[in-house]
């Protein structure tokens, strides 16, 4: 009978298990829908500012051929002239139970930072998240200039964008980095993302998806005073937006990962539920099947 009270006690202990697994994939499927919305009702103001600068850039490119000149790019834009000092932003979670999400971005994260010491680059750390933290620190806390909760703990925030970008321009405007790279997991599906190491500063105006390839045949405007003010005026919007659109991206793929993560584990709590269950039941039955007979025989023998 010890071995029936231990296996009831294994089923209490794993079906409280499975609650707690079945209540956090629900939370994190929550999160990971308010997340998508916020991808959703971003993308027209998004679409608006990128086909914008393609419209100024498609000017700007058309008189600097015909002028045989190079466009005026912002200061954002601009590489420095020797990219040596290099600043990687990770974006983890502070917290686990989501599958690989924090592995494969602290394994990314080591990827590139050996790809640049390897070339020679001098490189600074800014980790957003304590997983990422904790494990980085244990080879790079050295390199490692600030450390901070993950940016999506209670939902991503353009105002948490800003204060990002606030911090980096002057370190790109001050010449104390060259260029400015955030590792983070790209969000494709619930079931889907991507690790990259996406370069923000300095900002590439080419790798915006401005959903237009073709500019012949599209309406221009007279803008006032000119185009290289309205390019000068468009570039920091479409930066924080391609910060902004970074951090949803990373929220995203977080609860889609501990979404994906917890629902196995529910599934796989359901599974060894039935098995013990139907073990107990056989382990009952055989006990109930010895007293039976031991009352017989007893019956018997009398």
């Amino acid at each position: 009978m010890a071995g029936l009270k231990e296996l009831r006690g294994r089923i209490a202990t794993i079906k409280s298990t499975e609650k707690i697994t079945s209540a956090m994939k629900m939370v994190a499927a929550s999160r990971l829908r308010r997340a998508q919305e916020v991808l959703n009702r971003n993308e027209p103001y998004r679409d608006t500012v990128y086909n914008t600068i393609s419209r100024v850039m498609y000017v700007l490119q058309g008189e600097a051929k015909v002028n045989d000149t190079v466009v005026q790019l912002p200061s954002l834009c601009v590489p420095k002239a020797t990219a040596n000092k290099y600043l990687l932003i990770v974006l983890s979670s502070d917290k686990g139970l989501c599958g690989s999400y924090n592995s494969a971005i602290i394994k990314g994260a080591i990827t590139r930072i050996e790809q640049l010491k390897s070339m020679g680059k001098d490189v600074r750390i800014i980790a957003l998240g304590y997983r990422g933290y904790n494990a980085l620190r244990k080879r790079y806390a050295d390199l490692i200039i600030r450390h901070d909760e993950s940016v999506v703990n209670q939902g991503v925030q353009y105002e948490e964008a800003l204060n990002l970008i606030d911090e980096i321009v002057p370190l790109f405007e001050n010449e104390q980095i060259d260029v400015c790279e955030v590792v983070y997991s790209k969000f494709k599906s619930a079931l889907s993302r991507e690790i990259v190491s996406e370069q923000v500063l300095p900002f590439d105006l080419s790798k915006i998806n401005t959903g237009v390839d073709d500019m012949e045949g599209v309406a221009l405007y007279d803008v006032e005073p000119n185009y290289t003010e309205m390019l000068n005026m468009l570039t920091p919007m479409a930066f924080k937006e391609f910060v902004f659109e970074i951090m949803i991206n990373s929220q995203a793929s977080e609860q889609g990962s501990r979404m994906t993560s917890m629902d196995n584990a529910t599934r796989n709590a359901g599974d060894m539920i039935a098995k013990l269950t139907l073990r107990y039941n056989r382990l009952r039955q055989g006990a109930i099947t010895t007293e039976l007979t031991e009352i017989i025989a007893g019956a018997e023998a009398i």
